[in-house]
Formats: C-alpha cells, sequence, structure tokens
C-alpha cells in the first residue's frame, strides 16, 4: 500500500509531494463510433456497456454469443486532469494490470505501447505534460487481431486448442488465458484497466520495491528490509523505516539510476506466523517513507519449505513450515468473475473465509488466470490461507522467442518481488500441465525435442527469476511434475511429485478408482454437479430448465459434462424425479466424489501430504466442479469439505474386492491426544444401533491411525454403519456414515421432516426415520452451519443460520435424498 505522508511528517522537501489518483469515472467510446459511455477504472468494457444497457447481460442463457462483437473492437478510454502549479520533478503514470494491447496517449502524444496485463508499467509523461487541463487517452486494441497475426507469424506451430481456448491463440498473449475461454469458463475477451492508475510527482526518488528476508534462529528472527529506489535527479531524501516498535531514520544522499538501502530489525520474542488450524496469524506492521510517500506492508514471521527427500516410496511432496510438516487442505482458485470489473475484496473476502471456514490451509492460484491482487493476498495473510502460486502459463505451448521471454522476465521479476514479503505465498510454480501438453498435440508428438527446448527456455526464465528475487521460496517446474528437470509424463505416479488425477471424471471411471493411487501431493482432482435451482434460475427462462436444453449445454463448457454427471447418477442413486431434485442430487454425488478420494489419501498421511481439489469457485453461473457456485452459494461439496477437512476426523476406507473397511483416525493438530471412538451399525428405519467396535487412539499428527478392520457381511441389508468420535475436552467431535452398499440399494423412505424456526437464525429438525443428505435451502444470502447432514430417528438437530437477514419461513425449504426419487 503507497500514499502521501500528512504535510508535517519529517523534514521540509524538495518540492511538494503529488500523488494524483486517477481512477473514477473515464469516457468510453469505440473505433467505429457506435457506442460512447461513462467506464469506472478500475473497470472493463463489457461491465461498462452493460450497465449503460449497449448489451445485455452476457451470463444469462446464450447472450455470450450475442456479445462476441465487444472484442473484435478497438475502444477508447479519455479522462482530463489538473496539473498542479508547485510540482517540481519527474512526473511518473502508473498503470497496473492493463487488459492487454495498448497505447497511451497523453494530450495527443504517444508515450507508450503496451502489452502485458500481467506488468505494472510505471512510465516517464514529464515531456508530455503541460500546465493546467491535460488529456490522458488509452486505446485498448483488438486482442483476437493481434493473437492471431503472431500466430501465424511465429516460425513453427504453436499448438493452443484443448478444450480450452475456444476463440483465439491466447497463448500468444500475456493476458489471463481462461479469458478466450476454458472447460468451465464462457469466452468474453474482456478488455480494461482492472489495477492503479496514477500519476505521481517524483521530485528526488520513487519507491521501487520494498524485500523482506527473514533470518530464524535461536535468538529470535532477524528482519533485513531492503529499498529499492528509483532516482530522477541526484539529491537528498529522508528515508524512514518503522517496524516491531522501532524507527530509523537515515538522510540518503542519491545518485540518478537504481540504488539500495538496507536496515535489519531485531525480533527477539516472535510471535509466529501459522497456517490456519496450526497456530494464529499475527501480522507485524512495516512502514518504509520515502519522499514523504508512505509504502505500508504486514509480515508474518515463517520459515516456509518444500520438502522433497527420499524415503521408502519415493521421494516427499510436503510443505513444512516453522520445523513443522503441515497436511495441505483446501482447492484450487480460479478468478473470482469472468468479468474482471467484480473483481472487488467485498466479492473475494466471503470465498476466502468460506475455505478457511471449511478448514482449508491452501488454495493454489491457477495459472490459467491471474496472479491475484493485493486484497487476495492480504485475505490469505490474514485467515492462514498458504498459496501455492502458479506463473500464468497453462496447458499450451508458449513462444520461446527474444521478444516474448524478455516480456515475460519483467512479468515475472515484477511478480515475485510483488508477493516476496507475503507471508501466506509457500512456493512458486511454472505452470499448469504444459509438461503434459508436450505429449497433447500432434505438432508436439511429432517433435518432442523441439518443443521440450521451447518449454526449457521459458521455463528456466521463470526458475532463474525465483531464485534470484525469492531465494527463500522454493521454485516447483510445473503442476503436475515429477521435480527439476524431469519432463516425464508424471500426471499418475504416486511415489513422487506432484499429480493431477482426473480419470475418474474424464475416464468416467467409478469413485472407488480414486483409491487405486496413493499421491504424494493431489493437487488437482475433481467432479462436476450443477449449480443450484436458485443459481440456475438466475440464468434460465423456466423452459431452459431441462438437463438437454441449448442453454444447459451452453452453460456446461466440459464436453459430455452434462451426460457424464447423469450417467454417473445411475452408480450410486436412483434416477431424481425432475429437474430440480437432479439439481440436488448431482451435488450430492460430486460431494461423494471428493469424500471418496479426500478420505483415503487423508488416510495414509504422511504418505500424501497435501489434496487440493478442483476448484473452489466459479467465474459464473455453470455447471462446474466448484464447491461453491457463482455468488457464494455452499454447494454440497462445500458443506462435506468442512468435515472431511476436519482438523481431527476418523472414516472408514472400504478395501477394494475385499469385503471389508478400515476404521482409520488422521489429525492435523499440533498437540497429541486421546480420541475416544465408536463404531456402530444403524437400522435405516427404526435407528436402532449396534457397536460393532469402540476404544480410545493415542492420535498425533505424525501419521494416520488404522483402529479396527470391519467385515461388509456384518451389516445388515437394512443397515449402515456410523462412525462417532469426541474429544474428552469437547474440542473435536464428529459422526461419518459409511454404505457397505450404494444408495441406491439402501432401503429408504421419503419420510416427513417436522421444521420449526425457533428464531431467525435456529432451525430445529426432527424425524421418525433416517434421512440421508438432510439439505436446508432458502433464497436469502448466506449459509448454515451445518447442511447436507444425517437425521436419525428420533434425533432433534438445530441448526444456525449464519446469514446477515433472518430467515424467512416462506422461502424455507428441506428435502432428503429419499424425497428425490
Amino acid at each position: 500500500m503507497t500514499r502521501s505522508a500528512p504535510p508535517s511528517a519529517g523534514p521540509p522537501l524538495p518540492c511538494a509531494v503529488h500523488i494524483l489518483d486517477l481512477a473514477g469515472p473515464w469516457q468510453l467510446q469505440d473505433a467505429e463510433g457506435g457506442h460512447a459511455c461513462e467506464i469506472s477504472i478500475p473497470g472493463d468494457v463489457h461491465s461498462a456497456l452493460l450497465a449503460h444497457g449497449a448489451i445485455p447481460d452476457p451470463y444469462f442463457g446464450a447472450n455470450e454469443h450475442v456479445v462476441q462483437w465487444v472484442a473484435h473492437r478497438d475502444w477508447t478510454l479519455r479522462r482530463s486532469f489538473e496539473l498542479p502549479a508547485d510540482a517540481a520533478g519527474r512526473w511518473v503514470l502508473t498503470l497496473d494490470q492493463v487488459d492487454c494491447l495498448a497505447s497511451v496517449w497523453i494530450n495527443g502524444e504517444k508515450v507508450a505501447d503496451l502489452e502485458n496485463q500481467f506488468r505494472r508499467h510505471r512510465l516517464d509523461v514529464t515531456a508530455s505534460l503541460r500546465s493546467g487541463t491535460n488529456a490522458l487517452q488509452i486505446v485498448l486494441h483488438d486482442a483476437f487481431a493481434e493473437a492471431n497475426k503472431r500466430h501465424d507469424e511465429h516460425r513453427f506451430p504453436l499448438p493452443w486448442d484443448f478444450q480450452g481456448d475456444r476463440h483465439a491463440p491466447i497463448n500468444l498473449l500475456r493476458k489471463t488465458q481462461c479469458a478466450a475461454g476454458w472447460d468451465w469458463n464462457l469466452c468474453l475477451m474482456p478488455l480494461g484497466l482492472y489495477g492503479e492508475v496514477q500519476l505521481q510527482c517524483v521530485p528526488v526518488a520513487q519507491v521501487d520495491h520494498i524485500a523482506v528476508h527473514q533470518t530464524h534462529g535461536a535468538q529470535g528472527v532477524e528482519v533485513m528490509v531492503e529499498v529499492d529506489t528509483r532516482v530522477a535527479q541526484a539529491g537528498v531524501a529522508q528515508l524512514t523505516m518503522r517496524f516491531n516498535g522501532e524507527e530509523r531514520v537515515t538522510q540518503v544522499t542519491l545518485a540518478p539510476g537504481q540504488t539500495q538501502h538496507r536496515e535489519t530489525f531485531v525480533v527477539s520474542a516472535p510471535r509466529l506466523w501459522w497456517p490456519a488450524g496450526q497456530g494464529e496469524q499475527p501480522l507485524y506492521p512495516l512502514e518504509v517513507v520515502l519522499d514523504g510517500v508512505v509504502h505500508t506492508r504486514r509480515i508474518g514471521l515463517r520459515t516456509v519449505e518444500l520438502v522433497n527427500e527420499p524415503d521408502a516410496v519415493g521421494t516427499t511432496m510436503k510443505l513444512r513450515v516453522n520445523g513443522r510438516d503441515v497436511f495441505a487442505k483446501g482447492a484450487n482458485w480460479i478468478p473470482a468473475d469472468a468479468l474482471p470489473g467484480r473483481i472487488t475484496e467485498a466479492a473475494v473476502r466471503p470465498l476466502l473465509e468460506s475455505a478457511r471456514d471449511a478448514h482449508m490451509n491452501m488454495v493454489r492460484v491457477w495459472g490459467g488466470g491471474n496472479y491475484e491482487t493485493e486484497f487476495f493476498y492480504d485475505l490469505c495473510d490474514e485467515l492462514g490461507l498458504l498459496v501455492w502460486q502458479d506463473f500464468m502459463f497453462s496447458c499450451m505451448h508458449y513462444p520461446s522467442t527474444r521478444d516474448f521471454l524478455a516480456e515475460v522476465k519483467q512479468e515475472a521479476v515484477y511478480q515475485v518481488r510483488r508477493l516476496q514479503h507475503r507471508a501466506s505465498v509457500a512456493l512458486w510454480c511454472g505452470d499448469n500441465e504444459i509438461i503434459g501438453a508436450l505429449g497433447w498435440y500432434e505438432a508436439a508428438k511429432a517433435n518432442r525435442d523441439r518443443y521440450l527446448v521451447n518449454y526449457d527456455r521459458l521455463n528456466r526464465l521463470l526458475g532463474e527469476a525465483v531464485e534470484e528475487h525469492d531465494p527463500a521460496r522454493r521454485f516447483w517446474p510445473s503442476s503436475p511434475s515429477l521435480g527439476e528437470l524431469d519432463f516425464a509424463d508424471g500426471w499418475h505416479c504416486d511415489t513422487r511429485g506432484d499429480l493431477h488425477f482426473w480419470d475418474v471424471w474424464h475416464s468416467a471411471k467409478p469413485f472407488e478408482h480414486y483409491r487405486s493411487v496413493k499421491p504424494r501431493f493431489a493437487s488437482e482432482f475433481g467432479f462436476q454437479s450443477f449449480p443450484s435451482t436458485y443459481t440456475v434460475e438466475s440464468f434460465t427462462e423456466p423452459v431452459d430448465r431441462n438437463v438437454s436444453s441449448r442453454v444447459m449445454e451452453v452453460h456446461q463448457r466440459n464436453k459430455g459434462g452434462n451426460a457424464r454427471i447423469v450417467e454417473t447418477l445411475t452408480r450410486y442413486f436412483r434416477f431424481p424425479r425432475d429437474f430440480d431434485q437432479l439439481t440436488y442430487v448431482s451435488q450430492i454425488q460430486q460431494g461423494l466424489a471428493m469424500q471418496t478420494a479426500i478420505d483415503s489419501w487423508r488416510s495414509i498421511k504422511p504418505r500424501c501430504m497435501g489434496t487440493l481439489y478442483w476448484q473452489l469457485n466459479d467465474t459464473w453461473p455453470v455447471a462446474s466442479w466448484s464447491s461453491i457456485e457463482y455468488g457464494g452459494r455452499w454447494k454440497v461439496l462445500q458443506y462435506l469439505a468442512r468435515n472431511f477437512y476436519a482438523p481431527v476426523s476418523v472414516v472408514a476406507v472400504p478395501q477394494d474386492g475385499e469385503g471389508r473397511f478400515a476404521v482409520v483416525a488422521v489429525s492435523d493438530e499440533p498437540l497429541a491426544q486421546v480420541l475416544p471412538v465408536q463404531v456402530v451399525a444403524v437400522h435405516v428405519h427404526t435407528g436402532t444401533e449396534r457397536t460393532l467396535w469402540s476404544g480410545a487412539v493415542a492420535l498425533t499428527h505424525e501419521a494416520a491411525q488404522t483402529l479396527t478392520m470391519q467385515e461388509d457381511a456384518q451389516v445388515g441389508a437394512d443397515e449402515f454403519v456410523q462412525i462417532r468420535w469426541a474429544t474428552e475436552a469437547g474440542t473435536h467431535s464428529g459422526c461419518r456414515d459409511h454404505l457397505v452398499r450404494p444408495y441406491k440399494d439402501t432401503p429408504m423412505d421419503a419420510a416427513p421432516i417436522q421444521v420449526t424456526l425457533v428464531d431467525g437464525h435456529t432451525v430445529r429438525l426432527e424425524s421418525a426415520q433416517t434421512c440421508f443428505f438432510v439439505w436446508i435451502e432458502t433464497p436469502a444470502a448466506g449459509r448454515f452451519e451445518d447442511n447436507a447432514l444425517t437425521l436419525l430417528p428420533g434425533q432433534v438437530r438445530e441448526l444456525r443460520w449464519l446469514g446477515a437477514q433472518a430467515l424467512d419461513p416462506m422461502t424455507l425449504r428441506v428435502r432428503h435424498l429419499a424425497q428425490s426419487y
């Protein structure tokens, strides 16, 4: 964060400090002159046209196809500003996240051509300014045309079409790769300015970068702060650093060019930063003041390592934070919206808080999206969410020309330096699935050596950027990958590296197939569902609410996805009676798929030390792998994740082909504890229980423990297994169901549930028979503390509603699985 200091701060400056924030209303016009309106900056062109009524909502129906013309034009953004009369020095225009091909004009003079959405551009515009009123104009150019031009001119083919980018070879541009479409995203190719737009007078020097290096030892933590400055002209400036209650003030003599100043602070009794579930997240404020401009950072004191060391199986893949091995629990993160102007802190915060509330401690910022905003990383620092940070390259082949690599080098150095001080960022990863792409496309398969060398040039550049500017963090070459300079296909290798396991979804294999692998770190795997009926209603007319309608197919981007959801339902469930029930059961199915995988993989800890399912969020309302729908509504999967990612969990793991199941306990708690566990067989209709096993286990975080092995045959045709546990102190308790036969073969009745609204934020539930996946829903914004639960006969459950508005009993709806038939 950067701001101007109050006039009283420090000694008199050589001249007044001026920072002009140029965000706010601009004027927008297309090159053809057919559309003109106001645009709010930061913002995107599509959102401005939508607000002006010039285009329909691109998320509704099949309107995606109606608005394609927007990205095929040039668009001009204009505004004027007044230059202060008392300003002396160099004027620097900062443009952050310009998407993406743009020319910048001041007072009719071109000052720059830009072509990278992922860089911060600092332009010296002193010579183009005049006293009084000035005109700033930014022309955003047709990215489709330029991408195709570059593709045609490249010396050899650069394949790009793999289920994702539907309409443009976007791999030739430094732009959000999923902007041209993905197997969950629509194609809009948005244009706009999404970050900082600021004009600053620099009397002497400007802070270019602040790096923070930590050295942890027996005497505490040494925190060295490096301040890189860009000097406008020779002179003297006051540099002030404040950290941990100390202030250091230095008069620095500056020569034109780049300079660096260091100060070291010692924190003798540090409060360490921990991932969520492992401890607290204290953040120490750092303040750097130069030339009257204040720069602030928040520093979490911690060490983080990606540990790859030989073991009995192969090579480990795990995170070690402050010397403690941490099982990574989380999901993959994609952009919060397909329209960048809607990506605000108000939209992002609930999503990341939902991750934390589901006991996640990590998100993977996926390489086909964006390097995220400052507020995203602020939130991850605050919430204790580790970040697996991809560089923005995904699924395709990229140029290795001198010009392209020069542009990427500036991007990589900027992003690494920008995020270097973040407590949450755990590792840098070169890309998503490009090693796999060496074997996807005919051109690459025919000449793998050429494309491997081409890839290595880019990958090596990224690794060098990390090694030079963030040496405390590890560079992981690709995801999935077997490790440094290993370009073998490691997608399904479960002895080393990270793994993407997509056989269950893409190959339509049964959920049990997840147990066929024992990954070291599962960084991608997923299963789709439909969004809720409430979300479907937001983009359809009533006639469209059929799984085979054109609109529902437009809102399904993965080829054959809707059919795969429906086909799989028949393996595990009786077929739902209507479309509304189909959306509900599809979410149960999705939750069971992820629960099957994660229960199995957590049960082999420490062989497996990470599961990041695909995916946490959506960019628009769509059938997808997300656990949170567009708009923030929790799916069944998100509620189940709250249980299967619980710090202490006891699960049944079927031993496939053996007719039995293991009961396994796992803990991520740093402290050992005694955990009493009971395994019972419950009669579906009467609720009568039989104890199959009970005991107590001394549980530690180092490894999962098998408590007992039970035979399927001892569970009756009218029974299911329930596992219950509770620590003596009451800090952790829970229960999990296990069915030895599919739900469709388990007898259950469509018993009514008695629903009582105790008050506006509490619902009481009870039923005379067992009800599986009891689902409470309301159109109101918010969520319940628990959902998709099992209600036993005669059991009374009271659930709190966590939304801001009180519940309306007229809109409250409760259902369960047997009622879907």
